[in-house]
């Protein structure tokens, strides 16, 4: 599997507030980071499986932190606080969650182990 190549998208940076650099450079050093655990991930993978597997695990967790975000911005609005950092970030895991689909040949592998993890867990549900 090719290695990975992720970025922060321009139309997010620029959304920030004009005076607050340090939302900007969490978000580009949380990417680099993002995206170093995940290429690690593909080079220790035995295959392309345990690979896609390891690399799906991310993309719930991305998932579930979006959730978390987009839950927050109703009730920062609630409270009379700007959403703006929130919305930032909750798009920020979309994006990257997109952009983890935009690679072609670990679209397939992702999808593929969705697919395995759906009937895995549909046959546990009929056991119980």
């Amino acid at each position: 599997m090719d290695e990975l190549s992720l970025g922060v998208p321009k139309p997010v940076l620029d959304r920030l507030p004009e005076d607050d650099d340090t939302a900007a450079a969490d978000m580009q050093e949380a990417v680099a980071g993002w995206e170093q655990r995940l290429n690690r991930a593909i080079e220790e993978a035995e295959d392309d499986r345990e690979a896609a597997a390891r690399i799906l695990e991310a993309v719930d967790r991305f998932e579930e932190r979006y959730e978390t975000y987009d839950e927050l911005v109703p009730e920062l609005r609630a409270w009379g606080q700007s959403p703006i950092y929130a919305i930032a970030w909750r798009t920020l895991y979309a994006d990257v969650i997109a952009q983890l689909y935009e690679h072609e040949e670990l679209a397939e592998h992702l999808e593929r182990e969705r697919n395995m993890r759906l009937v895995d867990d549909g046959i546990r549900l009929q056991d119980l």
